[in-house]
């Protein structure tokens, strides 16, 4: 009887096993050198942006809360007063009275500007996609809001702008439209509608873009109209983009201050003190500058709780297209 032998497991030459573990440690420290060379080259294009937001942005809010608890005049140092600014915000008329009016100007600005802003963005997309009628479009965007507050106080003047010159050519009565408490508002909010009209409308035209465009011709041979399909699948696509954009537009227009300053400078009797003009006037005209962080602070808190809602509310994060 013949009893086999087994033979023993065969094994890697040890020169082998050490060569492949050698390769596996110079492909980690390789790896680890080019993560560490990208993270010094990351932190040298951030460094410039970090250092501003860390100067200009993270600072002075950090030093607009501290003084907001203090009686500070640039003459002498901040005296520290506790609650007392607050106190007083909440029982000063005129505060009040700034903020209503500053949500005056965001409804009809947001109301207006984001309709139009959608109605153009829907034709550039479905009509003509011609980049000269883009550049058109952002023209307006392109004057800074004091030069478009003075050309339109120019063009509004009751009795020589030219606007009311046509209206006189028409046989109606002269409008005074920045110089009284009832037209100044609309008036204000329609002048900055026109600058940003074209910026927000290419923004939602770049949503639109990324809207596959089969849907839109299964939807045509499914026979449905155009008014259909803005319904049924433009409006759900760019619903996040379009929440973004309104996130954006309401927290600048809660922040107008140019277009009043050069037009209006908060009249008339205060029809147009909005709260941005009525915190620059406490702080650079009455030198109230503890006060006017304390209002500056309120309206940090509300435009953040407002940013919070409207994110939740528009579901901004969340996306339809799958």
């Amino acid at each position: 009887m013949t009893i086999a032998s087994s033979s023993p497991p065969s094994r890697l030459p040890l020169g082998d096993a050490t060569g492949a573990g050698t390769d596996r440690r110079t492909a980690r420290r390789a790896a680890a050198r080019e993560e560490r060379g990208d993270g010094r080259l990351a932190a040298v294009f951030i460094a410039p942006a970090l250092l501003g937001f860390l100067v200009f942005l993270l600072w002075p809010t950090l030093r607009g809360v501290y003084l907001s608890f203090t009686r500070f005049n640039l003459l002498t140092p901040a005296e520290w007063v506790g609650l007392d600014n607050y106190v007083r915000m909440v029982h000063d008329p005129i505060f009040w009275d700034s903020m209503g009016v500053t949500v005056e100007y965001v409804l009809v600005n947001i109301g207006v500007q984001t309709v139009s802003a959608l109605a153009i963005a829907v034709l550039l997309q479905r009509l003509t996609q011609s980049a000269v009628l883009r550049g058109i479009v952002l023209t307006p965007y392109l004057m800074s809001n004091v030069v478009a507050g003075i050309v339109w106080l120019w063009i509004l003047d009751t009795q020589l702008g030219i606007g009311n010159e046509i209206i006189a050519g028409l046989g109606l009565d002269r409008v005074p439209f920045l110089a009284d408490e009832t037209w100044a508002v609309p008036t204000i909010a329609l002048i900055n509608v026109w600058r940003h009209v074209g910026y927000t409308a290419l923004l939602l035209f770049a949503g639109l873009m990324a809207i596959p465009n089969d849907m839109y011709e299964a939807a045509k041979v499914d026979g449905a109209s155009e008014w259909r399909m803005f319904r049924r699948i433009t409006m759900p696509l760019l619903r996040p983009v379009l929440a973004v954009v309104l996130i954006m537009t309401v927290i600048g227009s809660f922040q107008v201050f140019d277009t009043v300053a050069v037009t209006t400078a908060g009249g008339p009797a205060n029809a147009t003190n909005v709260l941005q003009y009525y915190i620059y006037g406490a702080a650079f005209g009455r030198f109230q500058f503890g006060y006017a962080s304390a209002m500056s602070v309120a309206l940090l808190v509300v435009l953040s709780a407002i940013t919070v809602l409207q994110y939740r509310l528009t579901r901004a994060g969340q996306s339809d297209l799958g």
